[in-house]
């Protein structure tokens, strides 16, 4: 489980890149985070176990027996000492976005995905991209596939403690091209820069590992994780993962924030 202020993320994790030589502006910077950290500390993160409902036809499954993942490819791969499972299944819920060349120095992409068990979030993580992708496609494709590598990963951690998993992971995201190319069995890549990213993804949705479906980018609470953001769009975003983080009351119980 991730512990930290995922609400802080992106900002922490983009001054972390200035460690090396930082400057007077990058000091500015950390004053304005623990001013924010100062001003917004009575925040809870509840991690709920109740199953959250959602639109359950935007993951309708495909038939990719045409496909070149046919056969044992369509089948997920299960560990073979891992321990009889116990109590009920829950529903992984990932949320992924990139912010396309956001690096003014290098014009490298940055990642961003939160993953939820059920109603609980318990990974988040917003890091820059070691390639530069000179398209949003491509960004968004890389993304998609760190996101589903740490998918592959935690269903593993999740079977060998005992936990049942007898869903796939829903992805969620907003680049409408990516989630094309990989819900639909007969797609053909046309960008060869992006094959390892493109058949890594495919593959995981053709063995129902996880599925992909669009969100509007007002909705994809990755964003946060991609940019730092103000107003009204970040209050929704932090408040979704963040509770009470904007009700700051006083001594005598009066005069919200």
């Amino acid at each position: 489980m991730e512990l930290g202020r995922v609400d802080s993320d992106v900002e922490v994790s983009m001054m972390s890149s200035h460690l090396a030589l930082p400057r007077e502006g990058h000091l500015c910077e950390l004053y304005h985070i623990f001013a924010y950290l100062k001003s917004h500390a009575n925040t809870e993160m509840v991690f709920d176990p109740t199953p959250v409902p959602f639109d359950m036809s935007l993951f309708e499954r495909a038939d990719w027996s045409f496909s070149p993942y046919d056969g044992e490819m369509l089948k997920e791969e299960l560990p073979a000492d891992m321990p009889r499972p116990l109590g009920t299944s829950m529903t992984m819920r990932v949320f992924v976005d990139s912010d396309h060349a956001g690096d003014l120095i290098t014009r490298r992409s940055r990642t961003g995905f939160i993953v939820f068990l059920n109603g609980a979030p318990i990974y988040w993580s917003s890091k820059r991209q070691n390639s530069c992708e000179t398209s949003t496609f491509g960004s968004e494709f890389v993304a998609m596939k760190q996101a589903t590598e740490y998918i592959r990963g935690l269903r593993y951690k999740l079977r060998m403690m005992g936990i049942r998993v007898d869903e796939p992971a829903f992805v969620f995201g907003d680049n409408q091209s990516v989630l094309a190319n990989t819900t639909n069995p007969s797609s053909t890549l046309k960008k060869k820069s992006n094959a390892i990213a493109y058949q890594f993804v495919r593959e995981g949705v053709a063995r129902d590992e996880w599925r992909t479906a669009y969100i509007n980018t007002n909705d994809n609470i990755a964003d946060l994780l991609t940019k730092p953001l103000a107003g009204e769009k970040r209050r929704k975003f932090v408040s979704m993962v963040l509770h009470h983080i904007y009700s700051q009351w006083s001594s005598d119980g009066k005069g919200e924030d």
